[in-house]
C-alpha cells in the first residue's frame, strides 16, 4: 500500500492522544497504541495476519524515545536504582527477545486474546485501585538476589513483548511489593522500559524480515510512518499531560480512561 500524507496525519493525532494520557495518568503508551494501531492498520487494508504483529512492533519502537527521556529525567532527580536496572537487564533482554520469537510463531488470534486479557488485568487493577500492601507486617520483604531479579526481568520482558508495553505497571508493582519507595520504583521502571523497548523493537524487526509479505514502508514488523508520527507527537505532548496531572482530577480521569481503553480493546477483539 502506498504511503500517503493523510496516513501520517492520523498517526500524528494518535501520538497526541497517547502522549497526553501517558503524561496525565502515568499509563504507558503501549496499552493505547496497540489497539489504535491495530484498528488503523485494518482500516488501511493491511492483512489480518500481520496487523497485531505490526501493532506490537511499532508500539515497542515508539516507546524508545519516551523511555529514554523519562529515564534521563528521573535519573536527574536521583530516582533510578541503577543496581536494580543492571540486575534485571540481562533477563529483560533474553525474555523480551524470546517473546518476539514466540509472537512470530503465534497466531493473530492468540496475540489478540493475550493483549485483551492483559488490558482487563490492568483495568481491574486501576479501576479498583489495587496496590501491593506495605506496612510493618510486610517490612521483611526485600528485593531478591541476582537470580530472582534475572527471572523477574525475563518474565516481565516476555509479557511486555506480547503486550507491546514498556513494563511500567509490572515493574512498579514488583518493586513496591519489595518495599522500594514509590518514587524510586517509578523512576527505576522508566529506566527498565528502555531495554524492554530496545530488545522488543530489534526482535520484531529481525523476525519481521523473515516475512516477505509486509506493507511498503515496513522495517521488519515496524511500520515506519506510524513510528515517526506517534513518536514525534507523543514525545512532545507527554510533558503537557504531566503538568496537567497536578491540576485535574486524575483519579476520576483514570477510571474514565480505563473504560475507554477497555472499549478500544473490545473493538480490536471484534474487528481484527
Amino acid at each position: 500500500m502506498p504511503f500517503e500524507l493523510s496516513y501520517l496525519l492520523i498517526y500524528l493525532a494518535a501520538g497526541v492522544v497517547v502522549g497526553f494520557f501517558a503524561g496525565l495518568l502515568g499509563i504507558g503508551g503501549g496499552a493505547v497504541m496497540v489497539p489504535v494501531l491495530s484498528l488503523t492498520f485494518i482500516r488501511f487494508g493491511f492483512s489480518n495476519e500481520h496487523v497485531i504483529h505490526m501493532a506490537l512492533a511499532t508500539s515497542m519502537a515508539t516507546i524508545l524515545p519516551g523511555a529514554f527521556a523519562s529515564a534521563r529525567a528521573h535519573h536527574a532527580h536521583g530516582a533510578v536504582n541503577w543496581r536494580v536496572v543492571k540486575q534485571m537487564t540481562p533477563g529483560i533482554l533474553v525474555g523480551t527477545l524470546a517473546g518476539t520469537v514466540f509472537a512470530y510463531f503465534s497466531s493473530t488470534a492468540f496475540l489478540k486474546y493475550f493483549f485483551v486479557g492483559f488490558i482487563c488485568f490492568l483495568a481491574i487493577q486501576l479501576l479498583f485501585n489495587i496496590k501491593p500492601q506495605t506496612g510493618i507486617e510486610q517490612s521483611h520483604r526485600e528485593l531478591p538476589r541476582q537470580g530472582g531479579m534475572l527471572i523477574f526481568g525475563a518474565v516481565m520482558g516476555f509479557i511486555s513483548s506480547l503486550a507491546g508495553i514498556g513494563g511500567a505497571v509490572l515493574t512498579i508493582n514488583f518493586l513496591a511489593w519489595c518495599n522500594v519507595k514509590i518514587h524510586e520504583a517509578i523512576g527505576t521502571s522508566s529506566a527498565v522500559g528502555f531495554p524492554i523497548a530496545l530488545a522488543g523493537t530489534l526482535g520484531y524487526v529481525i523476525t519481521g524480515l523473515m516475512d516477505s509479505d509486509l506493507p511498503k514502508w515496513s522495517v521488519g514488523y515496524v511500520y515506519v510512518p506510524a513510528f515517526m508520527g506517534i513518536a514525534m507527537t507523543s514525545f512532545l505532548i507527554a510533558p503537557i499531560g504531566a503538568k496537567l496531572a497536578h491540576k485535574l482530577p486524575v483519579a476520576m480521569l483514570k477510571k474514565i480512561f480505563m473504560i475507554f481503553l477497555l472499549a478500544l480493546a473490545i473493538k480490536m477483539l471484534v474487528s481484527v
